[in-house]
């Protein structure tokens, strides 16, 4: 045995013994937390009716501006409505736009961009070129100018920022999936002909998820935000409804 041999047995002598438990959270316990918070805040806008004390839209003028009290834990705005029950209710509309401008673009920036990387040509080119030419502009403002042309409404400011969210996670795919394109397993299966559209979704696309399911993660926060500020600019929900913005 080599002295490089017994030093790397002492050093493995010495190691620290980790439990499943342990090697979990060192690999996930981050993430947890923040799955942890989602799941919580999820549980918090399905329970909204038995955990507010009012309804979202009451109205009582002589409670207008009231500090926080027992009664009214953060209060009461302009109208006297009590703003706690206000930000649960409001927290059901902001999660669900989140979620649906998140999930809907990043599904539909990935077939995009994955189909452009893996059939080349033309098709890759005018994709692409789409791609940049949306990705010039900041988001905020061209969804600002698509949600004004649309109009008011949740539906057409969910519309509006699905232009501007999908082209990021086409880009993202489309250099994942010209990585994966040059590997081994690829060519296998193109050689024994299997057809390109089951090759991009049962090979290729699983194996290049990882970082799209990042992206998502973080771009959730983004997009709350996003449409919290154009309902704040009022392109987003109707009034009286609740909503972060």
């Amino acid at each position: 045995m080599t002295s490089f041999d017994q030093a790397s047995a002492t050093l493995a002598a010495f190691a620290p013994v980790r439990s499943k438990g342990q090697r979990w959270r060192r690999r996930y316990g981050v993430a947890a937390i923040g799955a942890g918070i989602i799941i919580v805040w999820f549980l918090i806008a399905l329970a909204c009716p038995y955990l507010a004390r009012y309804a979202p839209d009451a109205v009582d003028v002589t409670l207008r501006l009231r500090p926080p009290s027992a009664t009214h834990w953060l209060g009461t705005d302009e109208l006297g409505r009590d703003v706690f029950t206000r930000l649960l209710y409001a927290s059901r509309i902001s999660l669900f736009t989140g979620f649906v401008v998140v999930l809907l673009g990043a599904a539909f920036g990935t077939l995009l961009g994955g189909a452009a990387a893996f059939m080349r040509g033309r098709g890759e080119e005018l994709i692409m070129r789409l791609t940049d030419l949306v990705l010039c502009f900041p988001p905020i403002i061209l969804a600002l100018a698509i949600a004004a042309a649309l109009g008011i409404g949740t539906m057409n400011t969910i519309i509006a920022m699905l232009v501007v969210w999908w082209p990021k996670f086409a880009r993202l795919a489309h250099s994942l999936v010209l990585v994966q394109r040059s590997q081994e397993y690829v060519e296998a299966a193109v050689v024994i002909g299997l057809k390109p559209v089951r090759i991009l979704a049962r090979h290729i696309i699983p194996n290049a998820v990882g970082p799209l399911i990042v992206l998502v993660t973080l771009d959730l926060g983004n997009a709350i935000i996003t449409f919290a500020g154009l309902s704040f600019l009022g392109l987003g929900v109707v009034p009286p409804t609740p909503e972060w913005g």
